[in-house]
C-alpha cells in the first residue's frame, strides 16, 4: 500500500475529519504529518500541539497519569525525577512515549523554611531503580493506552526501559484503515521483549538469529523504524535487523549499509562510550527512516567535506540504491542568506529525517560555534534543488524528533486493546 493511498492523499483536496477534543491546543485540520519534539514532559495538564511542518509539534501528558514509587522525602539528599521520551511512532502515526521515574543525587547546602538549596543532581542515588510508564498515544484525538506496569521481580523489567523500542500496528485481513492490534517490542541479544496490545502482557521470547558479517555483534542504540510489517533497529556501524514482533518466533533479517558505509567492528567501542549503549556520536550521523513508502537510510560525514547522502532499500530487502548526495560545504551565504552559513570545521551539520511525503526535502541540525548566542539551528534542505530552504535557532538543548504520518481516519478511530480498562481518555483529565 503507497504511503499517499494510506493518507487518502489524491489530486483533490483531502479532507481531514475535525479535532473534537478540547483537551487538544491544535485547532482546526490536522497535518498529513508532523514531526514532534522527542523530549515530552510529564505536566500538570495535557499539552498537544500538532503544527503544520516546518513547524515543530509537541506532546505532554499529565504527570497524575505517569505511574510513581513514593517520593524521597523533602529533607533527604535525594529528589524526583521525571523524563519522558516519544520513543517510537508506528506507521499509521501512533505515537510510543515512555517516562521514567528516578532518583537523583541532589545534597543540600542550604535550607531556609520550608525552601532547599541543593547540588545541581549528579547521577542515579544508590538503592533506587527506575520505575518506568509506557502510553501508546492518537496525537490527533488526545486518547491514551497506558500498558501494564513491569513488576521489579519480572526479569523483562531489568532490560525494558522503552527508548530503543518500536511500535507496530496490524490490520486484519491487509485492509487500509485502522490497525486491529499492535506490539511494542525491543530487542536484547537473542530475545525479544514486547507487549502485545491482544494479550495485554509484556512477555520475553526467543528470536531466530541471522547471519551476522564477521560473526560482529550488534549495536541497536538507535531510532525504530516501523516499515513492511516489521520493525527496524540499526547498528549505525554496519546495518539494520528487522523482525515481526507479532510471530510466536520472530525470526531476524539483517541489511547491510552501504558498502562505503560499513565500519570495522571497533568502531563500536572505539569512540569511549564503553560500547554497551553504542556510539554517542555516530547516531547523530545516521539515521534510518521512511519516506514515499520506502525504507531510506541517511548519513552525513562528520568531517569536511559535509556530504549528505540518502539510500533506499531495493525490493529485496537486501541491498541500498544511493538516491540523492549532496556537499552541503558548499553552500555559501551569499547563495543561501542564513547567517550561521558556511557550514565548516566547527559547524557540524547533524542527520534529521527525510519528509516522509518528499524523499528530496531533509531535516537537519547543526551545531554553530562561530554563531553568538544561537549554539542550535535546524534547516530543511532540498536535495533536489540543492538549497537550504528554511533554518530557525533551536534554544532546548539537543534537536531530537520523531516524524510521523497523520492519515484522515486517525481523528476517528481508537487504540486497539483487549480490554477498556487500559483506555484513557485525557479529555477525562
Amino acid at each position: 500500500m503507497s504511503l499517499r493511498r494510506l493518507l487518502g492523499l489524491s489530486s483533490a483536496a483531502t479532507a481531514f475529519p475535525g479535532l473534537r477534543r478540547r483537551s487538544l491546543t491544535t485547532s482546526g485540520t490536522p497535518p498529513p504529518w508532523a514531526f514532534i519534539e522527542r523530549s515530552t514532559e510529564a505536566a500538570e495538564g495535557l499539552s498537544v500541539r500538532l503544527g503544520y511542518p516546518p513547524s515543530l509539534s509537541t506532546i505532554h501528558v499529565p504527570k497524575h497519569l505517569v505511574r510513581t514509587c513514593a517520593a524521597p522525602d523533602h529533607d533527604t539528599d535525594v529528589i524526583q525525577s521525571i523524563s519522558g521520551s516519544v520513543c517510537s511512532a508506528s506507521s499509521d502515526g501512533l505515537l510510543l512515549l515512555s517516562y521514567l521515574d528516578l532518583r537523583l543525587k541532589a545534597p543540600i547546602l542550604a535550607q531556609r523554611g520550608a525552601a532547599r538549596l541543593r547540588k545541581t543532581p549528579a547521577g542515579l542515588a544508590p538503592g533506587h531503580g527506575a520505575h518506568c510508564t509506557h502510553f501508546v498515544c492518537n496525537p490527533v484525538t488526545g486518547e491514551l493506552s497506558r500498558l501494564p506496569d513491569l513488576m521489579c521481580s519480572d526479569p523483562v523489567s531489568k532490560v525494558m526501559c522503552g527508548y530503543h523500542a518500536g511500535l507496530l500496528t496490524r490490520s486484519d485481513g491487509g485492509r487500509d484503515g485502522p490497525p486491529d492490534r499492535f506490539a511494542v517490542a525491543e530487542l536484547h541479544g537473542n530475545q525479544m521483549v514486547r507487549f502485545l496490545s491482544e494479550t495485554e502482557e509484556w512477555e520475553t521470547v526467543p528470536v531466530s538469529p541471522c547471519q551476522l558479517p564477521d560473526a560482529r555483534r550488534m549495536v541497536l542504540d538507535h531510532d525504530v523504524v516501523a516499515f513492511g510489517g516489521r520493525l527496524w533497529w540499526l547498528d549505525v556501524t554496519c546495518g539494520a535487523i528487522s523482525a515481526d514482533p507479532f510471530s510466536d518466533r520472530p525470526d531476524l533479517c539483517f541489511v547491510e549499509l552501504p558498502k562505503d558505509s560499513v565500519l570495522p567492528a571497533a568502531a563500536q567501542d572505539g569512540c569511549g562510550c564503553a560500547g554497551a549503549s553504542g556510539c554517542g556520536r555516530l547516531p547523530k550521523h545516521r539515521r534510518l527512516c521512511v519516506s514515499e513508502g520506502r525504507l531510506r537510510y541517511i548519513e552525513v560525514s562528520r568531517e569536511e567535506p559535509f556530504v549528505l547522502s540518502t539510500f533506499a532499500l531495493d525490493e529485496e530487502s537486501s541491498g541500498w540504491t544511493l538516491q540523492h548526495q549532496l556537499d552541503l560545504s558548499r553552500f555559501r551565504f551569499q547563495d543561501c542568506p542564513h547567517p550561521w552559513l558556511p557550514l565548516k570545521e566547527g559547524n557540524t551539520p547533524q542527520i534529521g529525517f527525510l519528509d516522509p511525503l518528499d524523499d528530496s526535502w531533509m531535516y537537519m541540525s547543526a551545531t554553530i560555534a562561530t554563531l553568538q548566542n544561537t549554539p542550535q539551528v535546524t534547516f530543511v534542505v532540498d536535495m533536489k534543488k540543492e538549497m537550504v530552504i528554511t533554518s530557525s535557532a533551536y534554544r532546548s538543548g539537543i534537536p531530537s524528533f520523531v516524524p510521523c504520518v497523520l492519515p484522515p481516519w486517525l481523528g476517528s478511530s481508537q487504540i486497539p486493546s483487549a480490554g477498556s480498562d487500559s483506555l484513557l481518555n485525557l479529555l477525562d483529565y
